[in-house]
């Protein structure tokens, strides 16, 4: 059945495709590996691209709940394979490329999707260098690490495609309590399109999608982000994000109304900081954030 999300979630977020034909003959018979898959995006993404014949490679660090996604994509006739991985470990990374490249060869789709969010304020964070170090690992230095052992063989090969899920948050100006998040995922976006032409040049294309709102266990512990879920996507309308990119594989994905704040910002960076300001007055952290202070 065809996802009908509402019209204030779709005027939120980026363009999806819901045709499961025109997927099938993007993937039919590929090998994509998806990041962070046990849950959420990813986990949708892999169950819509098994059923479009791709042979989907999992990794997440949840052994058990990548087994139940393996076991629930077999069940319904598709071909998955797991991996448990933990990307703030480089000797763990640097196994799993090798272990994808043994068993798998080259890779046609990298989706590069496991990430870590953090809202939490400065005043929390003087004792808590580690909300830095992690966020890093995981959404920028942990990316990077997979995608050295695995992007050569696809530039050899000649062909392939790189998604990365990034956040709208690197395309606006940056908001209060969301710096670690924010500088991790900017700095991956950065490095990615910095490389895209190298690999361009090997017809290996790369696809940035700036997501908006997904109402997932990642945004739940945010109050601000569970008030506004009717501008969010669920995962598996998110997923159609992703299959949109890998049908057309355009340069970017991002809500319509990216362009235009982008524009604002440059010209009224005033206004933008004062809304900003505004921002800070009339937010908090979440209780989660409040309750862990040295973990």
């Amino acid at each position: 059945m065809t996802n009908r999300p509402s019209l204030l979630s779709r005027l939120n977020s980026p363009p999806r495709e819901t045709d499961p034909d025109k997927l099938r003959r993007a993937v039919d018979g590929k090998t994509v590996l998806v990041t962070g898959s046990s849950f959420g995006l990813g986990q949708a993404t892999a169950r819509k691209l098994a059923a479009a014949n791709a042979h989907v490679v999992l990794t997440a660090r949840t052994t058990d709940r990548l087994h139940q996604t393996v076991a629930s994509i077999t069940a319904a006739g598709g071909r998955a394979t797991a991996y448990t991985a933990d990307l703030t470990d480089a000797e763990s990374i640097t196994t799993l490329a090798q272990r994808i490249s043994d068993n798998h060869g080259v890779l046609d789709v990298i989706v590069n999707n496991a990430g870590m969010s953090m809202r939490r304020s400065l005043a929390l964070q003087y004792d808590r260098p580690q909300d830095f170090q992690r966020t890093i690992d995981v959404n920028y230095l942990g990316p990077v690490r997979l995608l050295l052992g695995l992007l050569e063989p696809m530039r050899q090969q000649g062909g392939g495609q790189v998604v990365n899920i990034s956040t709208i948050g690197v395309r606006v100006a940056p908001g209060p309590r969301w710096g670690a998040y924010q500088a991790s995922k900017g700095a991956f976006d950065v490095w990615l399109r910095s490389v895209a032409p190298e690999l361009h040049q090997d017809r290996v294309a790369v696809t940035s999608i700036y997501m908006a709102l997904i109402m997932s266990r990642m945004s739940a512990p945010t109050p601000s982000m569970r008030r506004l879920r009717r501008l969010g996507f669920t995962p598996d309308e998110a997923a159609d994000v992703v299959v949109k990119a890998i049908t057309e594989r355009p340069r970017s994905l991002a809500p319509w109304w990216a362009a235009p704040t982008n524009i604002l910002g440059a010209t009224l960076p005033g206004t933008i900081d004062r809304g900003m300001r505004l921002m800070n007055r009339l937010s908090d952290d979440s209780e989660a954030a409040r309750s862990v202070r040295n973990g």
